[in-house]
């Protein structure tokens, strides 16, 4: 499929930094802004030690140091500050594609995509089978792998095929192979839009090499969208069952139970003032009814109900 075209160094940096979450960017734009701030003071006469050409050198490596961080003090912190919204944008995208394909009738819904759209896919569909995902985006020298899954110590490469006119064959598996054994990968992936030769398939047989064709990536995408759903859902029930001890033992602790309307109300055989129904909340008799002072805490008196 196609690349994408040459970049500037600021551009790979961005990109790079990309790959981190929002959260880790902001807090290493913070960070970076500490420390080059502190780098960018202004140099004190009592900071240079020395004499004749010591001197003169030590001036002008911390004038070097100055004017860098100078103006790095505002440019990493802001290049950090992108990379974090590049990097919620790209999760929202994932999230979205995810969504959207899942949502579809058929794999049909594969063919219109580009070839970034088919890595960020392909990428999020292991996400959130537990995997830690590096996106490579097939440039660099590891074979054209263009993800990078680790889980429990073990590393997994994958290539992704948004190819719709002709079938993945039996060269792309071969290369990937060679990758995984010259790099010590435990497993990898092959994921495609469309299908696979039949020579291909021979040679992923008895190699951990796993081919998953437009239908088989189309059922992943909606059993990992299945999955998150039920995530989503066991949470907010887990919410819900915390929050339901602490709602009950407000209302028995600040309200006293309303007693029937034929039911008398006793005195309090301390003070004499008019009694009410509580909830005893802790102790032996947690759970009973019983009468209780209605100025309590000033008065403890009790009556049992009943």
């Amino acid at each position: 499929m196609a690349r994408r075209k040459k970049t500037s160094p600021l551009e790979d940096v961005l990109d790079l930094l990309a790959m981190l979450p929002w959260w880790a960017c902001v807090m290493l734009a913070a960070v970076s802004y500490l420390l080059l701030h502190r780098l960018a003071a202004p140099i004190q006469a009592s900071d240079l030690q020395g004499q004749g050409g010591a001197m003169v050198s030590a001036m002008m490596q911390k004038a070097v140091i100055h004017g860098m961080a100078t103006a790095g003090q505002y440019i990493v912190p802001l290049l950090c500050l992108a990379a974090a919204g590049l990097s919620a944008l790209r999760r929202k995208q994932r999230q979205s594609l995810l969504a959207d394909v899942a949502q579809a009738p058929n794999a049909a819904a594969l063919d219109g995509m580009s070839w970034r759209e088919f890595e960020l896919l392909v990428g999020e569909a292991y996400r959130l089978q537990g995997y830690r995902v590096t996106e490579l985006g097939g440039d660099g020298p590891d074979g054209g792998v263009d993800l990078v899954l680790t889980k429990g110590g073990e590393k997994f490469f994958v290539q992704c095929k948004q190819w719709k006119a002709y079938k993945v064959g039996v060269t792309t598996v071969r290369e990937l192979y060679g990758v995984m054994a010259a790099k010590g990968a435990t497993g990898g992936f092959v994921a495609t839009s469309g299908r696979f030769t039949e020579d291909a398939k021979e040679f992923a047989q008895g190699r951990n090499i796993q081919l998953i064709d437009g239908l088989q990536l189309f059922a992943m995408v909606q059993r990992a969208r299945q999955a998150q759903g039920q995530f989503a859902n066991q949470q907010r029930e887990s919410a819900n069952e915390m929050d339901t001890p602490r709602t009950q033992a407000r209302v028995s602790t600040t309200e006293p139970v309303t007693p029937a309307q034929d039911a008398p109300r006793p005195d309090c055989p301390r003070c004499g003032a008019a009694m009410q129904l509580r909830t005893a909340r802790q102790g032996a008799n947690a759970g009973s009814v019983f009468w209780g002072c209605s100025t309590y805490p000033k008065c403890r008196g009790t009556r049992a109900a009943g």
